[in-house]
């Protein structure tokens, strides 16, 4: 047993974490082995944060385009923790690219995006003239 009270999980009926995670991420390893999840709750016991570390090798398995795997994960974990009463925190060591809710996707021409089908634009006038 560690001494490291900070991964210890709590007495309570608290989900295994840990355990989900793994559950949920290491059939996207190649490397199974290299998976390390770490939890840590608060005093509280209301928030929890799972931290989670694999082989750079597995990155594109686990995030998946445009992250859809990770963001899949993190909703499970979060729906689980509020069915338990909870928040939760999932974390990916070198995780850069945060892709948050909030922030607006930039465009790729680095024009604003319309919005709508009649934003600015204007349809081209016929050169067609009626001479009946």
């Amino acid at each position: 047993m560690s001494s490291n009270k900070s991964n210890r999980q709590p007495a309570s009926k608290t989900p295994d974490y840990a355990g989900l995670t793994r559950f949920l991420v290491e059939p996207f390893l190649e490397f199974p082995d290299s998976l390390s999840v770490n939890c840590e709750y608060t005093l509280s016991n209301l928030r929890v944060w799972v931290r989670l570390a694999f082989d750079e090798n597995d990155r594109g398995r686990v995030f998946g385009r445009g992250g859809r795997n990770l963001d899949a994960i993190r909703t499970t974990l979060e729906s689980i923790s509020q069915v338990a009463g909870q928040s939760l925190i999932l974390e990916v060591y070198g995780e850069s690219n945060v892709k948050r809710e909030s922030e607006p996707t930039k465009p790729r021409n680095g024009r604003p995006r319309s919005r709508g089908p009649h934003s600015g634009r204007r349809r081209p006038r016929s050169t067609r003239h009626n001479d009946s």
